[in-house]
């Protein structure tokens, strides 16, 4: 397995870390990644070591405010500007893997991150992994929370605040959360900012599953997820007119990738992608 680093720098000068996994070979797809809230791309080595295996990619990159990538901890001037990230992001793929398939894979805030840009940019891909997707969360039931944090986002948009995120609540595994509560890179931190537009896209995606493109879809959720609830995977699968498997894993908790049933986890995701890609 090689291993590398890259970057780049976004239109409004902030410098973006990121890292590729890939085969001694040319891989069979790229895996492109877009991780959670809080946390950075590091996180998924063994993630990208069962895919490299399997004779995938991964490529990953730090999100803005995240891990080695610079900018305001947990803050963005705007969703549209998430979206645009990923647009720069998708050009280092092709920039590396010029004519190989590529599949974007996001996790929770990179989960909503993904589906919304696939409804709004409709790119061309091989297919589309979306896990713990932040689609609904306890946030819904917290309107007080919501409105003041509507209310910051207009007067104080990036007045840095406690994320709430329990680390408890990612993994049963205890060697997880304790790595996670001890690495350096991950934060709890975000903005009214990124919270009100995260809420925000979050209902407009589900609002706009039917608008889905033909791209195959992955929806993988755990089902004792207290962070982002598995309803939201299950309203946006329902919806959605083409290609779309759900797999809701019963008892686990935020990172299925993460769990002690990851080995199951991950061998799922790959024959997923062996039924999707091209030979």
């Amino acid at each position: 397995m090689k291993h590398t680093e890259y970057g780049w720098t976004a239109p409004d000068g902030l410098a973006f870390y990121g890292q590729v996994w890939e085969p001694d070979s040319a891989p069979r797809a790229v895996v492109a990644l877009v991780h959670g809230l809080g946390e950075h791309s590091g996180r998924y080595a063994h993630v990208a070591a069962a895919l490299v295996e399997a004779g995938y990619a991964l490529m990953a990159y730090d999100l803005r405010g995240h891990g080695k990538s610079a900018g305001q901890r947990g803050h963005t001037p705007s969703y549209e500007t998430l979206m645009q990230d990923i647009d720069r992001f998708l050009a280092e793929v092709d920039k590396r893997f010029p004519g190989r398939p590529r599949l974007l894979y996001g996790h929770s805030l990179g989960g909503c991150q993904v589906l919304h840009y696939v409804l709004r940019r409709r790119p061309q891909l091989a297919g589309v992994i979306a896990t713990g997707s932040a689609l609904r969360s306890p946030l819904e039931k917290q309107t007080i929370k919501v409105t003041m944090a509507r209310l910051l986002s207009g007067l104080l948009p990036t007045q840095t605040m406690h994320s709430g995120l329990s680390a408890a609540a990612l993994s049963h595994d205890p060697q997880v959360v304790e790595a996670y509560v001890a690495d350096p890179l991950v934060h709890d931190l975000a903005t009214p900012r990124l919270a009100v537009e995260g809420f925000a896209a979050g209902r407009w995606a589900l609002e706009h599953a039917a608008e889905f493109p033909p791209v195959p879809l992955l929806l993988m959720h755990g089902g004792a997820d207290a962070i982002c609830y598995p309803d939201g995977s299950r309203d946006f699968a329902a919806q959605v007119p083409g290609d779309c498997t759900l797999k809701v894993w019963e008892g686990l908790y935020h990172e299925v990738h993460n769990e002690p049933e990851k080995a199951e986890v991950l061998a799922c995701l790959i024959e997923w992608l062996d039924r999707h890609v091209p030979q």
